[in-house]
């Protein structure tokens, strides 16, 4: 069996409006491990959403993938997710039973109008041979596992019913009730206090730990990214700027924009004496990118040589950096 469930290889998402081209997603190449974490981390409006949207085609007809290849590797022999139409009958199949994805914001992802389990049952329905009994029981049973107080009455409830953390859940049980061999999860603990982000965390764990559920996690959350993920690819301006294991991205990273973000982060107990060290610059204009390396604009380390679109460097153990500075001796 191959032990990567998904290769994205260099993947263009572009926006086609009013005669501009806005390159979202621009050569992005990733794999996720199976049964393992991947963590997509960088700034608001790098391109990480417009990935996992790409993935699962669920794309704006603003937007066209233009190059790249997304490669489902499913137990039964290699997807190209590409190839598919977006609401064709494969692509159908294939999305919430095989692939799921959390979506960003729970308040406004459920349908005010339909109850927490029509909703439910409504992805288990389309996709299993189960009768609408034991799909009811099944969705009662998994929301008393996802901890929400009383399913066998909540289950007819309404979103506007549920609190923020609890729509977070059934957004979770949405994703998991057809048991999905890969999980993309965006932004899942966003506008959540942090009692309820740490139970959001654990009933991640818990789901990959009984299933052997992949995923892939979107996040800006740097302290999310050390507690969940076993592999990291730091994103900026819609390309993979550094890739690796937590330990060889977290523990040692080496592109200026990683390090940037790290700097940017509050730990606790370091002393009240550290001073955050915000990324100097903004993010530029997508319509006006810098030429050669996007970050260019912001970094410490920038030569002429960032001029020109840097490479993409090995520098040990499948630790990737996009960076000049990076060719033969790398950032200390």
């Amino acid at each position: 069996m191959n032990d990567i469930i998904l290769t994205v290889d260099g993947l263009k998402t572009y926006f086609y409006i009013d005669k501009h081209v806005i390159k979202s997603v621009n050569g992005v190449s990733l794999k996720v491990r199976r049964g393992k974490t991947l963590g997509l981390v960088g700034e608001s409006g790098c391109g990480k959403t417009v990935t996992s949207l790409s993935i699962m085609q669920l794309l704006p007809k603003l937007a066209k993938i233009s190059d790249g290849s997304i490669i489902y590797h499913s137990l039964k022999g290699d997807i190209e997710l590409r190839n598919l139409p977006r609401n064709g009958k494969k692509m159908r199949s294939i999305r919430g039973k095989e692939i799921a994805m959390i979506f960003q914001d729970p308040m406004t992802s459920l349908n005010p109008v339909y109850t927490i389990g029509y909703q439910m049952m409504e992805n288990l329905l389309y996709h299993e041979n189960i009768r609408k009994g034991d799909a009811r029981k099944k969705v009662i049973k998994l929301l008393g596992e996802l901890g929400i107080p009383k399913p066998e009455s909540r289950i007819d409830d309404y979103p506007h019913q549920f609190s923020g953390g609890m729509r977070q859940r059934v957004m979770i049980a949405m994703a998991m009730i057809c048991n999905p061999s890969l999980l993309i999860a965006d932004e899942p603990t966003t506008a959540l206090d942090v009692t309820i982000q740490a139970q959001i965390i654990e009933i991640m764990k818990q789901v990959q730990k009984e299933h052997g559920t992949s995923i892939m996690l979107i996040t800006h959350n740097m302290g999310l990214i050390a507690d969940m993920a076993d592999d990291v690819a730091v994103m900026y301006m819609g390309k993979i700027v550094e890739s690796g294991t937590i330990q060889d991205v977290l523990g040692n990273p080496q592109h200026p924009y990683t390090r940037a973000l790290l700097k940017s982060v509050p730990v606790l107990g370091i002393g009240k004496r550290r001073r955050l060290e915000p990324i100097r610059g903004s993010t530029p204009d997508p319509l006006n990118m810098p030429e050669g390396c996007e970050f260019s604009t912001r970094c410490d380390y920038v030569t002429n040589q960032c001029l020109t679109e840097p490479p993409v460097l090995d520098i040990g153990s499948g630790h990737l950096v996009k960076c000049w500075q990076c060719k033969g001796r790398c950032l200390t």
